[in-house]
């Protein structure tokens, strides 16, 4: 009898008198079996080991997950890959070897195995309660001298214990990888890795693209960390000749964190159990902001989210595409003012709060001090830069170690109160006053210029000097009624003149749409740059107020699923705002039109429901001002040339400073179909006022019907149709069924239960959009919805519902439905 055969001899042997065994922690030689309905509990109770299903219930997987508790809890897959067909598998613990195999007992096909680094005869297979799985040989004096261990081979999660990185003893790579999607653990594109460069990093990817970069390790943190006034979390980071790794741990022993990868949001979310609430929360995610993107602002260009536009150059450098930069586009980096050879006299510029740049062409000494890497950086032309690598200790230059960094400097963000101090190879004659100039990051180069060429004079002339700067650039912000300050503003100004260039006279061929406040045209740059104007209706309800509402707004916004502003134009009695251009329109324009919808797939509608709830997570909590939308519906959310979504249109937002969630108003302005009972009555408007509204487009995106004009039998509204399927339990019939046969049910059935949440009537009931991100990236059991709140309009306006097919009217309060600006 082979071995194979001996072992499924003594599996079927076994396997009764296991099925009857109580639940423990561990496999023995005695049972070295687990089959499909017994699970394996850690000593603690937090986590358990056994098969499940994460989407179609034919699909099983072994896994590891927190046990009982709700929310993303699986922490570990061993058959990512390869599901197994039924409830017929088993892990089997080889009693000679210790080898551990995962295969159906019905067949021979092994679905997966482990790799082990020694035989283990007197093996225990044991589920810990940091919620690794290992083997180790039970006579062996070290418990922690494990022959395989789950921790070496993480899924999409980073428990406090693991390890990201490296072991180069035995070549394994620990590295996280998102699930492919909620009902699918097969690796998708989206993952956290170390690099192994002479100075190491993790950076995050999307494909084969950097997508998040972390800095390296500075002997107290990563470079790109801000400083937290109380952490949860404990950061080590080990480089030596046998590991690289990157670990986390916790401050408090008492709580529950995990990080974990979300493919559909590309964002890697910390969840800090909260036992009060008996849920998981999100603590922080990452990227935190828009400049946290891979090499926003190019080569010797850095980032500073305090300030718009957010992409700075360097001192001693200016934009290497000039026209690029004035219309947002920042990728092609910053070039020296003046060409610097090999014998020129030459210095470095302190920077300080940096995140240090890329980290893949560098030379590491940890031996050095700062002096002697300062003239390690001097006598090698090709050396770009030069920083300590660890600066425990504290204080300027009392670091140690040294890195050298050779080609262009790439991937630079000022991290205000944190960050580090680098130092950059420049001429000489460029270096003056660079280190206040950068703290600002906001001094006006010819306010600079003044500054230098009358630094001699006395204040009383500088002063005046400054006066007329600025007294001038006032009057080309100021209108018939009321001026409009450049500080506030903080935009790129267009002309007139290229404005009416770039839309051909504003010629009604490049008219994209028409709204209560105006018209959006498209418009063409004189660098070829696609465009959309927004010209501010001279007889629109919006003045100077509203424009300078969404102006500065949107200009303080950094986020990819928000549309981008680019600038705008305040001349005479003209008011524009120029915005980047979505070739592919508005969702409206998809879901509501017969032939467009076909277009829209179901992947394509949850990729755009996933954005627009992390655009309003954004604004809600992100941001640095908490912002309520007031006006989220179908035709505010455009599409890019990759049909991601883009939240656009924030002439009705409203801002609330502290901790505030929401506010009231006299002046209700929004859309009839898409507004909170408590906003239309009362003008209470607040975060949950907003999920009110993204709940109503959700609806809208499943059933491809609009709100506003839905009329069904007796029901009023699409939200009360929803409802009686809901109740019914025939929720399937609210389905487009332009996506009926191809949608995955079970997301689909997810996000109507979501939406319903959102529309409960009173505003308490409904989640935060927080909640709604965790909610559409997680397996988490969601709660019944309760009655939804039936906005019923006046009679007048609901005689003539149903005959107006798609048509709505403008007016500027109280209702503003519009054929949206695109």
């Amino acid at each position: 009898m082979d071995s194979f055969s001996a072992t499924l001899f003594a599996f079927n042997l076994a396997l009764l008198l296991f099925r009857s065994a109580a639940i423990s922690d561990s496999l023995t030689a005695q049972n070295p079996y687990l089959t499909d309905g017994l699970s394996l509990v850690s000593s603690n109770g937090n986590f358990e080991l056994g098969f499940f299903s994460p989407g179609l219930p034919t699909n099983r997987y072994l896994g590891i997950w927190y046990k009982n508790r709700r929310g993303p809890t699986s922490v570990w897959v061993a058959n990512r890959k390869t599901p197994i067909s039924g409830s017929s598998g088993v892990l089997v613990m080889n009693i000679t070897t210790g080898n551990l195999t995962l295969f159906s007992h019905n067949s021979t096909v092994v679905v997966w195995s482990a790799r082990l680094m020694r035989k283990v005869p007197n093996g225990v297979l044991q589920l810990l309660d940091t919620g690794n799985l290992v083997l180790r040989d039970r006579e062996d004096e070290n418990p922690q001298n494990y022959s395989w261990q789950s921790f070496d081979y993480p899924s999409d999660t980073l428990l406090p214990g693991m390890k990201l990185g490296w072991d180069l003893r035995y070549n394994i790579e620990r590295r996280l990888e998102a699930w492919n999607n909620l009902n699918d653990p097969s690796p998708g594109d989206f993952s956290w890795r170390m690099e192994l460069h002479e100075y190491p990093e993790t950076v995050m990817w999307k494909g084969s693209r950097k997508y998040v970069r972390h800095g390296p390790w500075n002997g107290v943190r990563l470079s790109s960390r801000p400083l937290a006034a109380a952490p949860i979390l404990n950061f080590n980071f080990v480089s030596n000749e046998n590991e690289v790794y990157y670990q986390i741990s916790l401050v408090n022993k008492s709580h529950s964190v995990m990080l974990v990868m979300n493919q559909s949001s590309y964002t890697r979310i910390l969840y800090l159990w909260s036992a009060a609430e008996r849920r998981w929360r999100v603590y922080t995610s990452l990227p935190r902001d828009y400049c946290d993107n891979y090499a926003l602002c190019g080569p010797y260009g850095y980032c500073d989210i305090r300030v718009t536009p957010s992409c700075k150059c360097l001192e001693g450098f200016k934009p290497r595409s000039p026209d690029s930069w004035k219309t947002g586009e920042f990728a092609d980096g910053c070039e020296r003012n003046k060409l610097m050879n090999c014998g020129d006299e030459v210095g470095f510029a302190h920077l300080n709060q940096m995140k240090l740049p890329d980290t893949t062409h560098t030379w590491v000494n940890k031996s050095m001090n700062l002096e002697e890497c300062k003239q390690k950086c001097l006598r090698d032309c090709s050396c770009m830069a030069y920083a300590n690598t660890n600066i425990s200790g504290s204080g300027s230059g009392s670091g140690s170690g040294c890195a050298l960094w050779f080609g262009d400097l790439i991937d630079l963000k000022l991290i205000p109160d944190a960050g580090q101090d680098l130092y950059v190879r420049m001429l000489a004659s460029e270096i003056v006053m660079h280190g206040e100039a950068h703290k600002t990051g906001r001094l006006n180069s010819k306010v600079k210029t003044a500054l230098f060429a009358i630094s001699g004079l006395g204040s009383a002339i500088l002063f005046f000097i400054i006066g007329v700067y600025i007294f001038k650039r006032r009057s080309t912000f100021e209108d018939d009624h009321e001026k409009i300050e450049a500080h506030d503003l903080e935009l790129p100004l267009f002309d007139l003149s290229l404005i009416n260039s770039a839309t051909d006279n504003f010629s009604l061929n490049n008219k994209l749409g028409e709204g209560g406040f105006g018209t959006v045209y498209k418009g063409k740059l004189t660098n070829g740059q696609d465009v959309a104007v927004k010209r501010l209706s001279q007889s629109s309800g919006q003045g100077t107020n509203e424009f300078k509402n969404e102006v500065i707004l949107i200009a303080k916004l950094q986020h990819r699923n928000l549309v981008k502003l680019l600038g705008c134009c305040i001349e005479g009695d003209e008011k524009m705002l120029v915005y980047e251009y979505m070739p592919n329109k508005s969702l409206d324009f998809f879901i509501f039109d017969k032939t467009q919808r076909q277009l829209l797939s179901w992947s394509k509608r949850y990729r755009i429901i996933c954005g627009v709830a992390r655009g309003l997570m954004y604004l809600h909590q992100d941001s640095r001002l908490r912002i309520i939308h007031r006006d989220l519906k179908a035709s505010n959310v455009l599409l890019d040339m990759d049909m991601n979504p883009k939240i656009s249109d924030f002439g009705l937002a409203k801002t609330c400073g502290g901790d505030q969630t929401g506010g009231r108003t006299l002046r209700v302005m929004g859309t009839y179909g898409y507004m909170a009972p408590e906003y239309a009555f009362d003008g209470q408007f607040s975060v949950k006022s907003d999920a009110f509204s993204y709940g109503i487009l959700l609806l809208e995106i499943i059933s491809g019907k609009r709100s506003r004009t839905f009329c069904h039998l007796n029901d009023q509204n699409l939200i009360a149709y929803a409802w009686r399927l809901w109740k019914e339990g025939n929720i399937e019939e609210l389905l487009d069924d332009a996506i009926r046969e191809t949608c995955s049910l079970s997301e689909v059935l997810r996000c109507i239960n979501i939406s319903l949440l959102c529309v409960q009537q009173h505003p308490n009931d409904r989640p935060t959009m927080s909640s709604v991100v965790m909610m559409l990236g997680c397996e988490i059991p969601l709660s019944q919805p309760k009655q939804p709140g039936f906005f019923i309009e006046n009679e007048a306006i609901e005689m003539k519902r149903c005959s107006s097919k798609d048509k709505s009217t403008s007016t500027n309060e109280l209702t503003i439905t519009l054929p949206d600006p695109r």
